[in-house]
């Protein structure tokens, strides 16, 4: 049997059918109908490497099972799998549950991703260990001791980029890098505020974005639907930050320059403005050179991860053109490959 992870499955599968199995988390199972009356089943489909939706049609052998599969069932899915603009498609579908051994195995993850991640949060805990400054230092350290798990298993997205359990750590890790050779490009950037601000600008995901202990079903909150991570950042350092400032070490911070209150603001600061616009959710807009520097790079790393993944997933129109994939602004064409020397 050839086996793919959900992202393997993606970058393999096209206009002729492959015949693979790829086992999978149930996130979510809705009843819906076609407009010309046709019933048929939404399954929302997860592992560790990414999800896809998948329709079964009323007159598929596997309709009646579908219809009674619980949320976080783990299923094995054989079937020749194809693959156009709107997402994957299977037909002479066998649909299984996994017994108690291959759940677990499944449980485990992707080794590969696995790998990745920790490599990244290695990175992440380094880049927050080398902070000069000790209010962004302790501050660092306190969320990483309180809220280190929950921060592993985020997601930095629902959809379209680091969709994923653990996505959140690859986005923050791939971020730090950039913005360390950029500070020396820059030296007039603040790198320690920037590599704060980083660690702590989608912070709020980890109640948007949030997985469970176990599994890969990517849930909901009243918090995350209520108020949104830009809220929920700014909330969650404000609390961090009176923690720190009420322990011993602080008393030592009063001489300090720039004042502690002054670096809570340009901190709470880059939170607000990520995003760079106030139609895209950003209360503010950038207002200095690191809020600046915060949002081209948290955009850079979002769209270059979306073409990563629109490669191996958009239809090839013509000879290295590929079709436009949401929400990037145009049609795709193959890199130009890197001159070598012969």
């Amino acid at each position: 049997m050839n086996f793919l992870t959900v992202s393997a499955l993606k970058e393999k599968a096209g206009d002729e059918p492959l015949q693979a199995a790829v086992d999978c988390e149930l996130q979510s199972r809705s009843q819906r109908q076609t407009k010309g009356g046709k019933p048929y089943i939404l399954l929302s489909l997860a592992d560790a490497t990414g999800h896809f939706t998948l329709n079964v049609w009323s007159d598929s052998p596997i309709f009646d099972a579908a219809k009674n599969l619980a949320d976080t069932s783990v299923l094995r899915i054989d079937a020749e799998w194809t693959q156009t603009a709107y997402g994957l498609n299977a037909s002479r579908i066998d649909l299984t549950r996994l017994d108690d051994d291959a759940r677990e195995a499944f449980y485990a993850g992707d080794p590969d991703t696995a790998a990745k991640q920790r490599h990244d949060w290695d990175c992440i805990t380094t880049h927050c260990a080398g902070l000069r400054d000790p209010r962004l230092h302790a501050l660092a350290n306190h969320f990483i001791a309180e809220l280190g798990g929950k921060f592993r298993r985020a997601a930095a997205a629902r959809k379209n980029h680091h969709a994923r359990r653990g996505g959140l750590v690859e986005h923050v890790a791939q971020m730090m890098r950039s913005a360390d050779l950029i500070c020396q490009a820059y030296p007039h950037l603040n790198r320690d505020l920037i590599i704060a601000g980083i660690l702590f600008h989608d912070c709020g995901k980890l109640w948007e974005n949030q997985y469970g202990e176990k599994g890969f079903s990517q849930a909901y909150s009243l918090h995350g639907e209520m108020l949104g991570h830009i809220p929920l950042g700014i909330e969650l350092v404000n609390k961090l930050w009176r923690d720190v400032a009420d322990s011993p070490a602080a008393a030592k911070w009063l001489s300090l320059e720039p004042a502690s209150e002054k670096v809570r603001l340009h901190l709470l600061h880059l939170i607000a403005s990520h995003h760079g616009e106030l139609q895209f959710g950003s209360p503010t807009l950038p207002r200095t050179p690191e809020a600046i520097a915060l949002h081209y790079i948290d955009n850079l790393d979002a769209k270059l991860e979306m073409m990563k993944d629109a490669y191996h997933q958009a239809k090839q129109l013509a000879d290295g053109i590929y079709e436009k994939q949401f929400p990037l602004p145009a049609n795709l064409v193959d890199p130009l490959p890197s001159f070598e020397l012969p």
